[in-house]
């Protein structure tokens, strides 16, 4: 869609419209700045005083050209561009609903100086003017930016003015002319692109420059006609004789699913950047003989139970017969998804030559690569500790990707000064922490994780300064690990004390006009001050007016502005470093600070909200690709895992690919694993299993998004892998579409017959032109090379060489207003674009939104770990995570996301695996029947069969082994352990019977009477006692999810004491049905063994109401139960036998 652009230069600003104004043009943008000088002055002006008079819109298009003269020599734009740049990444941008967007500029961010010149607050030298304080701006390296050859110190508000008055040197006198500061545009020898028609927006442009590469002719260097470029646009094939010749003739049908054998291609030109590894026939296909032989047999032993009811206690049998059904019915579910597992690898050497060498298409050798923009959540600091939080970002800035392709956005849901200081406090110690980790490739590049690392911190290490180095940057580490935990405090004394002396302020404003009278004491609200000495805009420490958690301002601080597009190296002469970063690339990637608008009465969605306002707001400032979501407390253990998975989505076929997901790993988990925090079961096994099917479900960190798919998007070349679930049996007549490649590709619908409606995207995206504009760019940006002729929807290669736009204040004023509280009103956010809103488990909705669409996913398991984060190991915090998820799965069941209600692009195995996370939760409730059921027969006497006769011994015995093979095979195919497969069976009944029990309880009441789900975030802090580091794991805190399995366990050991006196003392001892009933509780006593251990804490300090709730219960059900049935020929409780 074209957007309107009232200035060459600028994007219009989002309206809140009717429809009825939808059709007038949007007002230009406005942006009001203001800067605080030393003094105390305020100096506000608007944006539109900082543009030339030439780029009104009077004059936007009358052009007059004068030629270059000695005379005439044109200012370098550059200059300019770049001096708006550093001013944008020092102001503080705050706005939104019905308030004007303003942008203060930032005296300092930290209490300390800034460190690097990217960093917000970095300044240069004191103005020259007379009667200025403001700082000179500073390039790349920290040195001045002087526009003039006479290099005359001038700071930004002075140039403009400068240039506003005749473009006249205050030092020399004589007019700017190009002073010859851009080395680097110099040496690429790239002509500057024409000036762009009026009209066209910046978005636009940057595609059209992009789309240039294809305009080459079809001749090589060389000139000799350029056969693959032929093959390449035309429908030419390869040929016997030539390089690729495939054993049917043909290269195949361009399907995803078609494997080539690895040794044909490694022979030719064209290499795949990703392999698919079967699971060897040896171990797969047992597994699969092993499921159809378990089938057969449970439903020959379910018919048989039904067939031979226990006539002495039918309630017993059918309660039993019901419940066994019903597992049967739930594995079948959870067994059906595992029949296709795989595994997947990666050539990350073919990626580097394909993306980052020196071809003819790339003459220089510059990344290829596509941009990936990083989001991080973090909504509490108290509960999401900052440190945890600034060592995420720290490993997120240092990743082995190009700098200038990679953005970092921290998303801060609570708005508190606590997070906005630690992370500028992260931006400083970056400009350590990032060169140090590239000289000496440091793994994780996590601060925290790699200080503390038990192996040998020097193997491999060959440098003879790495201690050096090492011992120093561990000492500025710990140096930062002080700051950051100091801020509260200086914060509350920094506030403290700038109330106090605005109270004096007021006093002496009041004593004038209270003569003699006694002064009463000034109520002024307590306000919480930045570092410069001005309000914070956020959530303030004593909540005010527009200062609370859901009551502030949007807020956009741009923490270290974007890199330069060329490597910046460190220089020998450099003196202040702290260690010697010769031939190190120096620079930064881009890092936004971003706090959405909040406000009362508005339904901010939670974190799938937040995430929402981060992919608006970085399709305005970066517009990557490319997504990767992480946790704040989950940070890149390996560095090159960004790599990893843009081998996938730039593969042959990846354009089809929403999304790559990576497992999750955890540190901090006690090595017994009590809790099965590690889940490997479902990360291991189950993700593998649905990584041969349509893909992994998507688990809400650790995964890397495709931004369009996002957005919502159909996959490319949807009809041509989903024909239709008839297609088989009636063919239809295939239609000839006409439709360009590049329209296909952004597809919203059923029909690819169909141009796309451009006008509604506003109705779906909002009314932000620059957001409309960037999507066909980050659509083209994320294609694949089209280096192969089966790689279909691809892109020229050397396309993303052509360097970024400069970052300018009405981009970051657009990112503002898209990221308040009104954006998303009648628009399609939430609901179809975007994380889906409606679950407290928004990732699996989201991820199954995409799979629903035709989209495909990829799991992705490296040899070292991707990210690693932390879990919870403390009982209760583990009960009520589980509580969460289990909650989202009943609402996605009683929602239009139950997988019954899929589309026909949707694989049935895949449906079926979706099913099984809607449905899984009701277990709960037949397993709490059957885990009272021994009891119940050990207080009966009687038993689920009449007798344990041979056929029913015989089918629990084949039962029983063929699940224990099945779980050595799936050990064997997933390389999980053996121990870890039995903690996971057991947490599965502990949480079985308390978290999910619950969780249906919950979903019930959302969906019969409207009661809405309270979302309880996990706590990322630790213990108190700092000696042991699992010291959470002790912690005892009631729950009421603990009543269901403590009453379970105490009624199964009473029932068991009750059954072996009952025998023992009668006339006639039915010891088959006490075996059994003895051993059916054992068996429920040995799944709930870790949650009983749990109780006792470190020394068996348990809550007394534990043991009161247990006890009281427990003898209740005993007693009412012998009184109820008492044994038979005795009328009195506790039957005919006695204790001894």
């Amino acid at each position: 869609m074209a957007s309107k652009s009232f200035k060459a230069s600028r994007s219009s600003l989002s309206q809140n419209t009717d429809e009825t104004d939808s059709l007038k043009p949007p007002l230009p943008p406005t942006v009001t700045f203001g800067r605080r000088t030393s003094s105390g002055r305020y100096v506000s002006y608007s944006r539109d005083d900082l543009d030339s008079e030439l780029g009104s819109v009077d004059f936007a298009n009358y052009t007059v050209h004068i030629p270059p003269t000695p005379d005439n020599q044109p200012m370098d734009p550059s200059i300019s561009q770049k001096v708006e740049e550093q001013y944008v990444s020092n102001s503080l941008f705050t706005g939104g609903f019905n308030s004007v967007t303003r942008a203060h500029l930032m005296d300092k961010v930290i209490e300390s100086e800034a460190s690097h010149p990217q960093m917000a607050g970095a300044k240069g030298s004191s103005c020259a003017i007379p009667g200025c304080d403001a700082k000179v701006m500073s390039d790349e390296r920290g040195n001045d930016i002087l526009p003039c050859e006479c290099d005359y110190k001038i700071c930004r508000d002075c140039y403009v003015d400068a240039v506003k008055a005749g473009g006249i040197c205050p030092g020399c006198k004589e007019p700017y002319k190009n002073a010859d500061l851009d080395e680097a545009a110099v040496d690429n020898a790239r002509p500057l692109p024409l000036p762009p028609p009026g009209g066209i927006s910046r978005m636009e442009r940057r595609l059209s420059l992009m789309k240039s590469k294809n305009s080459i002719l079809m001749r090589s260097q060389t000139g000799d006609f350029d056969h693959n470029r032929w093959l390449f646009e035309t429908k030419g094939t390869y040929g016997y004789g030539n390089a690729i010749w495939t054993k049917d003739g043909g290269f195949g049908n361009g399907k995803d699913d078609d494997i080539v054998d690895p040794s044909e291609l490694m022979n030719k030109p064209w290499r795949p950047l990703t392999r698919k590894l079967k699971i060897p026939a040896a171990v797969l296909s047992p597994y699969r003989l092993l499921i159809v032989i378990r089938m057969v047999v449970l439903g020959l032993f379910l018919a048989w139970r039904i067939s031979h009811p226990n006539n002495d206690a039918v309630w017993l049998w059918g309660m039993s017969v019901v419940c066994e059904i019903w597992f049967a019915f739930s594995w079948l579910l959870d067994q059906l998804p595992k029949l296709c597992p795989v595994n997947r690898s990666t050539d990350l050497n073919v990626l580097k030559e394909k993306f980052e060498s020196i071809t003819p298409d790339n003459p220089k050798g510059k990344s290829d690569l596509p941009g990936i923009d990083v989001f991080v959540s973090t909504a509490d600091p108290e509960k999401e500790p900052p440190l945890v939080t600034a060592n995420t970002i720290l490993s997120i800035l240092a990743a082995d990707y190009p700098v200038e392709k990679l953005a970092c956005y921290v998303s801060d849901d609570g708005g508190a000064l606590l997070t906005f200081e630690a992370m500028a406090e992260a931006a400083s110690f970056a400009n350590i922490w990032v060169p140090f980790c590239r000289k000496h490739n440091i793994e994780p590049r996590n601060p925290e994780s790699y200080f503390n690392l038990k192996r040998d911190p020097y193997k491999n290490k060959v440098k003879p300064d790495f201690v050096k180095d090492r011992r120093r940057v561990k000492r500025e580490y710990d140096e930062f690990k002080v700051r950051i935990n100091g801020l509260p405090d200086s914060i509350r004394r920094r506030s403290d004390a700038y109330h106090a002396r605005e109270e004096i302020k007021a006093m002496k404003l009041q004593r004038p006009n209270r003569d003699d009278d006694p002064i009463e004491s000034v109520k002024i609200p307590k306000a919480t001050w930045m570092a410069d000495g001005t309000h914070w805009p956020g959530t303030w420490l004593n909540p005010g007016p527009e200062h609370s958690r859901g009551d502030h301002a949007g807020i956009i601080q741009v923490m270290l502005k974007p890199p330069s597009d060329e490597p910046l190296l460190g220089s020998p002469d450099d003196n202040t470093r702290l260690i010697d970063l010769t031939d190190v690339d120096i620079r930064l990637p881009l890092f936004v600070y971003v706090s959405r608008e909040k406000r009362p009465g508005y339904d901010h969605n939670k974190k799938a909200g937040a995430m929402n306002a981060l992919v608006r707001a970085s399709a305005i400032m970066s517009n990557g690709p490319f997504i990767l979501n992480l946790d704040c407390d989950h940070y890149i253990y390996n560095s090159q895992a960004l790599r990893e998975g843009m081998c996938f989505m730039m593969d042959r076929g990846g354009d089809r690919i929403c999304y790559v997901q990576f497992p999750q790993r955890f540190e901090g988990i006690d090595p017994s694993d009590r809790y099965a925090n590690h889940n490997t079961v479902f990360f291991d096994v189950n993700m593998r299993a649905l990584d041969g099917l349509q893909g992994p479900v998507y688990v809400g960190t650790g995964c890397l998004f495709r931004r369009i798919a996002l957005y919502g998007f159909d996959p490319p070349r949807a009809k041509e892998n989903h024909p239709g679930c008839c297609s088989c049996c009636f063919a239809r007549r295939k239609k000839i579409n006409n439709t360009s490649e590049e329209k296909r590709a952004l597809r919203m619908g059923d029909s690819d017959d169909e141009d796309m409606d451009l006008s509604l995207l506003p109705k779906k995206f909002g009314n932000s032109t620059f957001l409309i504009d960037s999507i066909p760019v980050a659509e083209y940006q994320g294609r694949p090379l089209k280096d192969h002729p089966a790689v279909k929807n691809g892109r020229p290669p050397g396309a993303l060489t052509i360097p970024r736009d400069l970052l300018d204040a009405s981009t970051v004023a657009e990112a503002i207003s898209v990221i308040s509280c009104w954006y998303e009103d009648k628009t399609e956010w939430g609901h179809r674009v975007g994380w889906i809103y409606g679950s407290v488990t928004e990732d699996v909705v989201t991820g199954y939104r995409m799979h629903n669409r035709g989209w495909k996913s990829v799991y992705c398991v490296t040899k070292r770990d991707a990210f690693r984060g932390t879990a919870p190991i403390n009982l209760t915090d583990r009960l009520h995570q589980v509580l969460r998820w289990a909650t989202g799965s009943v609402e996605i069941f009683f929602s239009r996301n139950n997988a019954l209600l899929a589309s026909p692009r949707m694989k049935f195995l895949q449906r079926i695996a979706y099913l099984n996370v809607g449905i899984y939760p009701f277990t709960s409730i037949f397993l709490i029947v059957y885990c009272f059921l021994p009891a119940l027969s050990l207080f009966s006497g009687q038993f689920i069969v009449q007798t344990l006769n041979v056929t029913f011994l015989t089918y629990l015995l084949v039962i029983t082994i063929t699940l224990c093979m099945l779980a050595v095979l799936e050990i064997k195919w997933s390389g999980i352990e053996l121990e870890e497969w039995w903690r996971n069976e057991q947490f599965w009944l502990i949480g079985g019977t308390s978290a999910h029990l619950a969780a249906v309880l919950q979903g019930l009441l959302k969906v019969i009477a409207g009661i809405e789900i309270s979302f309880t975030l996990t706590s990322k802090s630790a213990g108190d006692d700092v000696d042991d580091e699992f010291a959470d794991l002790y912690i005892v805190r009631w729950t009421s999810l603990m009543i269901p399995p403590i009453t379970i366990i105490m009624t199964n050991l009473i029932a068991i004491a009750v059954g072996f006196s009952r025998t023992i003392y009668s006339v006639i001892p039915q010891w088959s049905r006490l075996i059994g009933g003895v051993f059916f509780s054992f068996w429920v006593l040995a799944h709930l063994y870790p949650f009983a251990k749990g109780l006792m804490g470190r020394r068996g300090r348990t809550p007394t109401i534990v043991f009161v709730w247990s006890g009281l219960i427990a003898i209740t059900i005993s007693l009412l139960w012998v009184a109820i049935s008492p044994p038979a020929g005795s009328t009195q409780i506790g039957g005919s036998f006695q204790f001894p």
